[in-house]
């Protein structure tokens, strides 16, 4: 599948029945961190999920720390504004979040798959 270049976000959820109509609930995140403005129309496209019925991070609890903007599979378009002390380079996303992105060259757009998520930072590998 190709993910367009305009892609703004990411996320699992739900379709709700509500009365004789359908919803799908944005997460908070994505309209807090300026991905999204609600009232504002988009493209959405659907992709069948796990059918096993284990919760996402969407059904976890909400948490009074801001969680970070990306999640482990997620797959980002991120320029890389800067090396690491160990030559890596460095993305920022969303609240200025950093995504280290191995092999990466300063001004360079890449395509990344998050592979791993803390608090403060994440790796994401590149994908061609």
């Amino acid at each position: 599948m190709e993910i367009s270049d305009k892609l703004l976000c990411l996320f699992s959820s739900r379709i709700e029945e509500s009365g004789d109509r359908y919803v799908v609930e944005v997460p908070r995140r994505e309209v807090e961190t300026g991905s999204l403005d609600a009232g504002d129309t988009y493209r959405v496209a659907l992709v069948a999920g796990d059918t096993d019925g284990g919760g996402s991070t969407a059904d976890a609890e909400p948490s009074d720390q801001p969680q970070p903007p990306v999640e482990t599979g997620e797959i980002r378009y991120v320029e890389i504004e800067d090396l690491g002390k160990q030559g890596d380079g460095i993305a920022r996303v969303e609240r200025g979040y950093v995504i280290i992105v191995p092999g990466g060259e300063v001004g360079e757009r890449v395509k990344v798959e998050v592979s791993e998520v803390k608090s403060n930072f994440a790796v994401g590998e590149i994908i061609k």
